[in-house]
């Protein structure tokens, strides 16, 4: 990210912990002069992994929302912000892209016509817990509330179903993280995708609490309890 002099001499702190996750370029009279950089101790990986190839790289210090909104709005990178926690999201893989796009098309000829609206990664998603703000960026979301999407664009509701596709490395952020995360928001429906096993695990959710846990595999075919007829194969997900 960069930022002028004046801001940097008025927010050190602030930036001084933001580049734990990103360098700082610090401009004067519109030329680059200083960057502030994470320091990195000899024989020290120079990304922050804090496990063996995780593509959500992160951080053990907790940031606060608003120094969040600083790091995300002026980077190109694309962050999700769980418990004061950063994430930075790597590149999906192929077979990653080839899933969603088997979904979407699913979902898209589902809701042709109906006021619920499919919509894919990138797009923010904030949710408050405890009057604490989280921002995700779900694989694909189902929002229901359209009347919460701001004149900027930006969507402030709470989406009736979460689909996210699972990697070897995120397994234990979605299922775990992510999944008291949608709980505890108000979310109908969790669907996790998990290409290794060839298996879709459903979630719906009532009053904070999961009100049915279904497992998909094999030659089956996933139905959502809220969406009737909403419906994807296994088959045709996998093939």
């Amino acid at each position: 990210m960069e930022i002028t002099s004046t801001e940097a001499q008025n927010n050190f702190g602030r930036y001084l912990k933001l580049a734990w996750f990103e360098d700082v370029i610090i401009t004067k009279n519109g030329k680059k002069t200083v960057v502030i950089k994470r320091y990195v101790e000899p024989g020290e990986s120079s990304s922050i992994i804090a496990e063996k190839a995780e593509p959500y790289i992160w951080d053990k210090e907790k940031i606060t929302y608003e120094d969040f909104l600083k790091l995300s709005e002026a980077s190109e990178n694309r962050y999700e912000y769980i418990d004061g926690e950063v994430y930075l999201l790597a590149s999906p893989s192929y077979d990653h892209q080839s899933i969603i796009m088997e979904i979407v098309n699913i979902m898209y000829n589902y809701f042709k016509g109906k006021p619920c609206r499919p919509l894919t990664s990138p797009f923010d998603v904030t949710l408050v817990i405890d009057e604490k703000k989280n921002v995700v960026q779900p694989d694909i979301i189902v929002i229901c509330d359209t009347e919460n999407i701001n004149e900027r664009g930006r969507y402030t509701g709470t989406p009736t179903l979460v689909l996210e596709v699972l990697s070897e490395s995120t397994q234990k952020k979605d299922m775990l993280k992510k999944l008291s995360l949608y709980l505890h928001a108000g979310i109908k429906e969790y669907w996790i995708i998990n290409p290794l096993r060839k298996e879709i695990y459903l979630y719906s959710f009532e009053n904070q609490d999961i009100k049915e846990y279904r497992v998909y595999q094999g030659a089956e075919t996933a139905q959502s309890p809220f969406f009737e007829g909403l419906a994807v194969p296994l088959g045709q997900l996998f093939a």
